[in-house]
């Protein structure tokens, strides 16, 4: 067997720069910094053909932050090991109030041959393109809704209140576009915001239209669509999850994807005291969020609609049944809830939790189907 020896490479990266230190294998191996290179690629691959030696097993690591997974497809293209680590699940010492460059690439390296480092899991390139466009109609939605509430704010100003029940639907716009105001300075006022609003609202259609022509050839695709014979589970809710999830197999249990997503209790127990708290937000907030508002569709009674019917009649039985169960539980699970005296957004939350394990059921029966 050919014998060789680790070094443990950190890189503290940043838009132009990257500091660089190495860890020689071992409890009492040195640990040096080796100096800064440019961000660039060209500078990065001269780096690791430098490093790199007869004997040794260079393995790198940086932290997850704005410069994205390049670095790491990068360094992973010339045969070597990269990985991305959490920032938040650094540890890092209270008294420690010095931080440079060199200090954090030295603590990467130390850390990373320790095992003390937390690795996170990276889309590839076309999984990632897809997570661009989600996110990118999430802040369009957000951006929508600031609008939205301008208008609002400055009719509510002027004492313009509209009449029906539901706004921004045909009726309201209708009114909205035969306001008028004594004023010429507050017309053109309103007419600004609405034409922002109507800039922000093509924007979504645009980029919802952009994202069922992607999925198209995605090929996590299936597995998009079988999710949605779930109640309240629509296209963009199913496509959050799996682009933010990704690889549902890294998750042996329901439970560890329920404690990724930050949907378990929070506990602070001691000897026979035991504590427990709200949920631990620890995870991935978008996931939960498009979790909890398809909670909410489980308050009434358990029922397989004609909409729900036509769309998931051609999935296979088993996503179907898992789909039904998921319904017949939450529903009796959320009146049992309220029944006891809990919030609607206690109950909400828990069933948000257990959502989120039939979803992985789905995502789990679908690679199965398709192994066999």
């Amino acid at each position: 067997m050919e014998e060789y020896s680790e070094v443990f490479v950190g890189l503290d990266v940043a838009k132009d720069r990257h500091a660089v230190a190495l860890a020689e294998s071992g409890r009492t191996g040195e640990v040096r910094y080796v100096g800064e290179i440019s961000s660039d690629s060209a500078s990065v691959r001269r780096l690791v053909r430098k490093l790199g030696r007869p004997g040794v097993r260079l393995r790198f690591c940086y932290e997850a932050g704005p410069t994205g997974y390049g670095l790491k497809r990068d360094i992973e293209a010339l045969g070597y090991e990269c990985a991305v680590i959490a920032p938040s699940l650094i540890p890092r010492k209270p008294g420690d109030r010095v931080k440079t460059n060199r200090r954090d690439a030295e603590k990467l390296a130390r850390l990373f041959r320790a095992g003390e480092l937390t690795e996170i899991w990276t889309p590839d390139a076309a999984h990632e393109a897809i997570r661009d466009l989600i996110r990118a109609r999430e802040a369009a939605v957000k951006d929508r809704t600031r609008k939205r509430q301008e208008i609002r704010s400055f009719l509510l100003r002027h004492g313009k209140i509209y009449p029906g029940l539901k706004a921004w639907g045909t009726r309201y716009l209708k009114w909205l576009h035969g306001l008028s105001f004594s004023y010429r300075s507050q017309q053109a006022v309103l007419q600004e915001l609405i034409l922002a609003e109507s800039q922000c609202r093509e924007r979504v259609a645009r980029l919802e239209k952009a994202i069922e022509d992607g999925l198209l050839d995605w090929p996590l695709a299936p597995v998009v669509e079988r999710l949605q014979a779930l109640r309240g589970v629509q296209l963009i809710c199913a496509a959050t999850f799996m682009v933010e999830i990704g690889d549902v197999r890294r998750f042996a249990n329901p439970r560890q994807l329920m404690a990724y997503l930050g949907l378990v209790p929070s506990e602070r127990s001691t000897g026979d005291a035991v504590r427990r708290g709200g949920i631990t937000k620890a995870g991935n907030a978008r996931v939960r969020r498009v979790l909890a508002e398809s909670a909410w569709t489980y308050r009434y009674p358990a029922k397989l609609g004609k909409r729900k019917y036509f769309e998931s009649r051609h999935m296979p039985e088993v996503v179907r049944d898992i789909a039904w169960n998921a319904q017949a539980r939450l529903t009796k699970r959320y009146r049992a809830m309220i029944a006891r005296g809990k919030r609607s957004t206690v109950a909400v939350t828990a069933i948000a939790r257990e959502l989120a394990a039939f979803m992985w059921a789905i995502a789990r029966a679908d690679e199965q189907q398709a192994g066999t």
